[in-house]
């Protein structure tokens, strides 16, 4: 169903790189991936105005880890953002059979999962499986798993 998950978030120079990173644990914890800190990537950058940046990523491979993520986001999301989610699920998917999802960083810090339209966020890419690529059926399975 699910292929894998990538997750990327920016933490940038006015922020905490260690909060950042707890933030993104918090999807990992909840996808019970065990010691995820360890698995996350870290990346130095530079910003537009020449601003250190920290990106953080980590990919999701293991199917059970990818089902428990999905299940997480749908037990943990407010009415009102599950409400958003089912309207805005066919934008959300895209012709490669990724469902695309943006988190709040500090709402997640908080231990909370919230959808958020904010560049600044916990960005996360799930691929979905079909053989051959097929966006309706691709559809079906984001409905299943996040509706």
């Amino acid at each position: 169903m699910i292929h894998h998950i990538t997750m990327r978030v920016i933490a940038h120079a006015t922020e905490d790189v260690s909060r950042v990173r707890e933030a993104l644990d918090f999807f990992l914890s909840g996808a019970g991936v065990k010691e995820g800190s360890k698995l996350i990537e870290e990346l130095q950058a530079e910003g537009h105005h020449g601003n250190p940046i920290t990106i953080l990523s980590v990919q999701l491979k293991k199917k059970a880890e990818c089902l428990k993520f999905a299940r997480f986001v749908r037990e943990n999301i407010s009415e009102e953002d599950m409400g958003m989610l089912r309207k805005e699920m066919p934008e959300r998917l895209d012709d490669d059979t990724v469902f695309h999802l943006r988190f709040d960083k500090q709402a997640a810090y908080l231990q909370q999962v919230k959808l958020t339209n904010s560049s600044d966020a916990i960005i996360a890419k799930v691929k979905i499986e079909t053989y051959p690529k097929n966006r309706e059926k691709a559809g079906a399975i984001v409905e299943e798993l996040f509706g």
